[in-house]
């Protein structure tokens, strides 16, 4: 639980090794539309990880970005397994209702 409650500064946070902090820095990367990829990132994760596990890497944040973006179409409530951190306000979800 330590991890989770220091991903809000995980950059700053010596609970994450290097290869967690490139992965992070990759997952915002991919997830955040104002970010890109560039080639230092990409060497900096090829330093981790070979071409297969770049692949289900990106495979893997790819279908959870996929997931946030159908659940939050369609009002689903989150499940209580990821904490909106503080400097994002957070959004109240309701149960969708069908009409």
């Amino acid at each position: 639980m330590e991890k989770v409650a220091a991903l809000e500064n995980w950059r700053e946070s010596a609970s994450f090794s290097e290869r967690e902090k490139v992965v992070l820095e990759y997952t915002e990367a991919v997830t955040f539309s104002d970010r890109k990829v560039t080639k230092e990132l990409m060497e900096q994760l090829r330093a981790h990880f070979n071409d297969d596990g770049i692949l289900e890497l990106t495979a893997l944040i790819a279908f959870q970005n996929l997931s946030s973006k159908f659940n939050s179409a369609l009002d689903l409530p989150a499940q209580g397994f990821c904490e909106i951190p503080s400097s994002q306000p957070a959004k109240k979800n309701t149960p969708h209702k069908n009409t």
